[in-house]
């Protein structure tokens, strides 16, 4: 990612290109772990922001990577600041047919498993998930998690081990819900 980095600094398109290619997947899923409702359009802002600021960076692909997830953090923040002040986010739901659309079945069992994730996320504090995000969903290092939130590394350590512990615990014993839907449908086993 460095030659990357260096090839984008200089104003290569391509390497606009890869940079998001390679990121814009992990930020999206760190927005939407974090209830983001549009996770693609906040993404896109993200990537205009850092991309604005290219000319100006010095570092490696690693401090690249925590730049964006930096930002893209401080967004979801305000997303959720946004929310607050103007109401819910609600969807804008095009009327016209798809016919390259998914079917029901297949879209309603990536909604439970989506909302079962989200869920999930849900009974981890905000802290607790930001961490989660960070560590998994943008392989960033204890290091980077630590200066994208603002803490030291300790913290975010124990925030790791509590946000675990607690999965772990809302874990045992609940299905998964693949299985969980097996149980009502067994074709879908």
């Amino acid at each position: 990612m460095d030659a990357t980095v260096a090839a984008a600094r200089v104003g290569d398109r391509a390497a606009f290109g890869q940079l998001w290619v390679e990121l814009s997947p992990r930020v999206g899923a760190y927005l939407r772990s974090h209830g983001v409702g549009d996770a693609e359009d906040v993404t896109s802002e993200v990537f205009l922001a850092v991309f604005r600021q290219m000319g100006r960076f010095e570092g490696s692909g690693a401090a690249f990577r925590a730049l964006v997830f930096t930002v893209a953090h401080r967004r979801q923040v305000d997303w959720h600041r946004q929310r607050v002040r103007r109401g819910p986010w609600v969807a804008w739901d095009d009327a016209g047919h798809d016919p390259a659309a998914p079917s029901a079945e297949s879209a309603a069992l990536a909604v439970l498993g989506d909302e079962w994730v989200v869920a999930l996320l849900a009974t981890l504090t905000p802290d607790q998930r930001s961490v989660l995000a960070l560590r998994v969903v943008a392989d960033l290092s204890l290091e980077e998690t630590a200066a994208v939130l603002g803490k030291d590394v300790g913290s975010v350590k124990s925030l790791q081990h509590r946000a675990l512990a607690r999965l772990r615990k809302e874990l045992s014993g609940k299905p998964y819900p693949r299985e969980a839907l097996a149980r009502l449908n067994p074709r879908h086993a």
